[in-house]
């Protein structure tokens, strides 16, 4: 039992990513930082593992260590073409979760915050409509500012009015680990043409991402809105689709199956209050076209702390800045993703993308932006097309939820 009644400047609710990089920002600042988390010391998450330049330079703005494996970019295989993507910028890498994230609750520990897992933050006490207190199964903690990291389905955002608009594009998707001799292999791998048994091709994708340890990460998903829910079990794809790669990449058994529903493009509502904010997966900061999600958890984690050691009132700021910082990319990955629902597009479009012309400039600038890796500074054509599709797109969907405030 520790302390009842302990204050802290910031709780940070949460120690996936975004959770530990909140508390080592804070710390750093000068807040007294108190991180929880529900589960214990290496638990596991559903996820492919990768990330991407902006997470490796999110680290490196943090002064942690990247995992030692690099990727050049992304080769997508399907529809009769293979197609090599580098990165534009920088190296992406790729760490197994319970590695990376023990990792991270290590570096926010020695940076002084107060690391308490196993400690489930359970409720919630208000003082007018800003948190006075977290409380927990042990104790309850006074504080001045809150940070909720919870993840995908966060229970404690949900105690603050946190609603996922399943209207909008949603990822679901199922994880492994298979030993492999290609664990060094420095390309990040997607195959956008998955067929069953019988020939038919279903509605979704696989990835191989080498981890650079003797496994890769072997998943596989597909994108879903309520009204056209994609009726695909994830972990029997996955399965079809490691035996389907098994030969090439001399895969081992499928282990460590995983399965998440992904909430995506900002599709949630309430995630901020005058001194607490939701941040990375909580938020749905989910790129809508990749479920990548790593290294917007580590941008907004930061982004939070800024704005909270400024002393600003966020229900408004946060969803603002969010907005601001994210809004056009998302609002047209969104546009995009929802193409990709319609069961006639993919095999429409596949063999475009990935033959030919099509093949050669086409996937390559489609995989810059699937990772958002198109910066304001950038000049080049498929930037500025990019960027006034993202204005134009914002324009269009003004009535879509993206990070409302109630």
């Amino acid at each position: 039992m520790w302390p009842v009644n302990e204050f802290f400047d910031l709780v940070v609710v949460g120690a996936g990513p975004a959770g530990s990089a909140a508390a080592i920002a804070a710390q750093r600042a000068g807040l007294r930082t108190l991180l929880l988390d529900a589960q214990g010391p290496r638990r596991d998450k559903t996820c492919g593992d990768g990330l991407t330049p902006r997470a490796v330079d999110t680290l490196g703005r943090l002064g942690l260590e990247v995992p030692a494996y690099r990727n050049r970019g992304l080769k997508l295989h399907g529809f009769g073409g293979d197609v090599e993507a580098p990165w534009p910028h920088g190296e992406g890498s790729a760490s197994p979760r319970a590695t990376f994230d023990a990792m991270l609750v290590n570096e926010a520990s020695l940076a002084g915050a107060t690391v308490r897992q196993d400690c489930a933050a359970t409720g919630v006490q208000f003082n007018g409509s800003a948190i006075s207190a977290v409380e927990t199964a042990a104790g309850v903690v006074r504080c001045r500012w809150v940070v909720v990291a919870d993840g995908v389905r966060s229970p404690f955002g949900k105690l603050l009015g946190r609603q996922w608009h399943r209207g909008q594009v949603y990822g679901i998707a199922a994880r492994s680990y298979c030993a492999s001799p290609f664990s060094e292999e420095p390309w990040m791998h997607s195959h956008v043409e998955l067929r069953d048994a019988s020939g038919a091709i279903q509605p979704g994708y696989g990835w191989i991402f080498p981890l650079g340890d003797g496994h890769v990460n072997l998943g596989c998903g597909a994108l879903s809105t309520d009204a056209r829910p994609a009726r695909v079990n994830t972990k029997k794809l996955l399965a079809l689709y490691a035996s389907q790669q098994r030969e090439t990449w001399q895969l081992g058994p499928e282990q460590s199956v995983a399965s998440a529903l992904l909430p995506m493009g900002g599709a949630v509502s309430n995630v901020a209050g005058p001194n607490w904010a939701l941040v990375g997966d909580a938020a749905a900061c989910v790129n809508p076209l990749n479920g990548e999600g790593i290294d917007y958890g580590l941008e907004t984690a930061v982004l939070a702390v800024e704005l909270v050691r400024d002393g600003q009132d966020l229900t408004l700021a946060w969803p603002a800045l969010l907005r601001e910082t994210y809004g056009e990319a998302f609002t047209l990955a969104r546009s995009l993703a929802r193409l990709l629902t319609y069961p006639q597009f993919l095999p429409v479009a596949g063999p475009v993308a990935l033959r030919g012309v099509g093949g050669r400039y086409l996937m390559p600038a489609a995989a810059r932006l699937m990772g958002n890796l198109v910066a304001d500074e950038d000049t080049d054509l498929v930037a500025r097309a990019w960027l006034a599709a993202g204005r134009g797109a914002r324009a269009a969907s003004s009535g879509q939820p993206l990070w409302d405030a109630c």
